[in-house]
């Protein structure tokens, strides 16, 4: 078991072995995607895949870390006094920056401790191991230091870690999925209000398979940054006609009957795609409150369509896998998940046919890209917590 691994690793490196162990779950996104900063609807679920740490106190205040991961980074050693970004800290800037926003909110971290960690989530795959390790850090912190924390304040402690520390200018959905996960539960979240439901994923005889098209996509690096300013621009001039304060605001139709204020063709593309799609998601959640996975997969699939054609987000490696995808027996629908431009992608398909699936999708992959896709079957877990 990972969790055995990991506190054989920490006893490795630091020589002693550790007092407690956490996990930190990685995240899909069933329908919902670039939504999230654009005032709609976001329909994630936590997955039993994601990231381990081992712990053990110290009684000064120097913090050490090291990643089973990330092995050539070795022990990263920093200290309490001084928590700002360094590009050279690596992968611990994440775990830095959630103790930032936990020190700058009031709560006091009391001394130093060692963390060893390990994670299956494949490395920039689109699975949110950012934000994993940002809630996983949340809650270490949180529970060693009985700080009382909840758990929605860690959630958006998260995301400005994202948007203030890393510099990132991402919206919340990552954390709040991970933080606020349940098991064989997705949640439908407002973005706007931060309300959420919890819906039951009941798939019968069906399963999430995560096709990873093994091309990295660093985030902060990506175009994720541009199409939200693309976005905010659309709006403003939606706004000078209509008195709405987000994409999210409007429907299908009134998108279409004012859209020839913003004048642009780009524009006019990704902010049709913000707006279809909060309604597609709110569609998806009515779908599955009614067991109608066919009308769910028909929404997943145009989901795609619409991120390929007018947010241009999905490129040749998530094309080729959820168009192949589309064409097997026994796939109830497939789309790319997380920011795209390579990442992941996911498919509904029966379970009795995950074999044959996985074969034929991944021959057809390897042929068109050169290198194989990896594919993995997700089950819907719960948030962080500590593995007793």
């Amino acid at each position: 078991m990972i969790s055995d691994d990991v506190q054989k690793e920490f006893n490795d490196k630091f020589g002693y072995d550790s007092s407690r162990v956490f996990f930190s779950p990685g995240r899909i996104n069933l329908i919902g995607e670039y939504t999230d900063f654009n005032g709609g609807h976001v329909f994630p679920c936590a997955i039993s895949m994601g990231i381990y740490a081992a712990y053990g106190e110290r009684k000064d205040n120097t913090i050490r870390m090291f990643s089973g991961n990330v092995p050539d980074a070795g022990i990263v050693e920093i200290s309490l006094d001084n928590l700002a970004y360094n590009k050279a800290d690596s992968w611990t800037n994440y775990p830095k920056g959630m103790m930032v926003q936990i020190i700058e909110h009031g709560y006091k971290i009391g001394h130093g401790f060692d963390l060893a960690v390990y994670g299956n989530l494949p490395d920039a795959a689109g699975l949110s191991s950012s934000a994993a390790i940002e809630l996983l850090t949340g809650e270490i912190i949180n529970d060693v230091f009985s700080l009382g924390i909840s758990e929605l304040d860690l959630v958006k402690y998260g995301q400005l870690v994202e948007n203030k520390y890393i510099g990132v200018n991402s919206g919340i959905m990552d954390q709040f999925a991970i933080g606020m996960g349940k098991k064989d539960q997705a949640v439908l979240l407002d973005t706007n209000t931060l309300d959420y439901d919890y819906v039951p994923v009941e798939m019968g005889d069906r399963v999430i398979v995560i096709m990873n098209t093994k091309k990295h996509r660093e985030l902060a690096d990506s175009k994720y940054n541009e199409r939200r300013a693309q976005c905010e621009e659309a709006l403003k001039r939606l706004q000078v006609g209509l008195p709405i304060k987000s994409l999210g605001d409007l429907t299908e139709s009134e998108f279409d009957e004012n859209s020839y204020l913003i004048n642009d063709d780009v524009l006019i593309r990704r902010a049709r795609h913000a707006v279809f799609e909060n309604q597609r998601t709110l569609q998806a959640k009515d779908a599955l409150v009614n067991n109608d996975l066919k009308t769910f997969g028909k929404l997943i699939n145009a989901s795609h369509v619409s991120l390929h054609y007018d947010f241009e987000v999905t490129g040749k490696e998530l094309d080729t896998l959820a168009e192949t995808a589309w064409k097997q027996p026994g796939v109830v629908g497939a789309r790319m998940t997380g920011a795209g431009f390579g990442g992941c992608a996911i498919a509904i398909v029966d379970r009795d046919k995950v074999d044959a699936f996985t074969k034929n999708v991944g021959d057809v992959y390897e042929k068109e890209i050169g290198h194989p896709a990896e594919f993995y079957i997700a089950e819907i877990s719960d948030g962080p917590k500590e593995i007793k």
